[in-house]
């Protein structure tokens, strides 16, 4: 009896903290561990949503003392392997007429034009200024919420930010799993369906895999 005792204060002790850092992590992961369910079932099935982009174009000139200014910066640029940011003054111009924030994003500078990729979540947009003449054009393609949210899922152009929370929750998510394991050894003993269950969590997929994934 007085054996038991002290390994019945440690079982205690270690179910209490397992409980602890498995409710603090599922609490941490639990609104992004819905978000990547659903927007894992909604890639899975991608083909069979239909999704129509909305496409908005806009073009227009900058004047010939800005294009000037620009065809001066051209051979810096280079320097850089044509790799450069816009211009203050252009980024300014852009805000000001479209709306459109450029800033944090590297330009293609070329003898003829200047051309800047900007990928987001959901979508894609591109700007393009003719050093020739000074028309510049810029054309967004918005893919939906949906589109949104399954780019949220893969990571994809949503910056490091974004980055840093998948981090976050893959840690918490992963904390949660190992504690909830380590709960489950504890209480397997009055229940025997237990590893029948946690080696099917294994088995089903790894099989799946063998069987159907060439």
């Amino acid at each position: 009896m007085t054996a038991a005792r002290p390994d019945n204060r440690r079982r205690a002790y270690w179910l209490k903290t397992l409980h602890e850092w498995h409710w603090v992590s599922s609490a941490i992961c639990l609104i992004g561990m819905i978000l990547f369910s659903v927007t894992g079932f909604t890639l899975n099935h991608a083909g069979q949503i239909e999704a129509k982009p909305a496409i908005t174009k806009l073009s227009g000139s900058v004047d010939e003392a800005l294009r000037a200014r620009l065809e001066q910066q051209l051979p810096a640029a280079k320097i850089l392997k044509g790799k450069a940011p816009l211009p203050a003054e252009l980024q300014g111009w852009i805000q000001k007429n479209w709306d459109v924030a450029t800033a944090g994003h590297e330009a293609e500078w070329s003898e003829d034009e200047i051309y800047l990729s900007l990928p987001r979540p959901g979508g894609d947009a591109w700007l393009r200024l003719s050093l020739a003449d000074g028309e510049i054009e810029y054309e967004r393609t918005d893919r939906g919420w949906l589109s949104y949210f399954n780019d949220l899922h893969k990571g994809r152009n949503t910056g490091a930010a974004w980055s840093w929370f998948i981090d976050i929750f893959a840690g918490a998510a992963l904390v949660f799993s190992i504690t909830g394991l380590f709960i489950l050894k504890m209480h397997a003993g009055n229940r025997p369906f237990t590893w029948p269950m946690v080696g099917m969590g294994l088995v089903v997929p790894v099989l799946l895999a063998l069987l159907f994934i060439h």
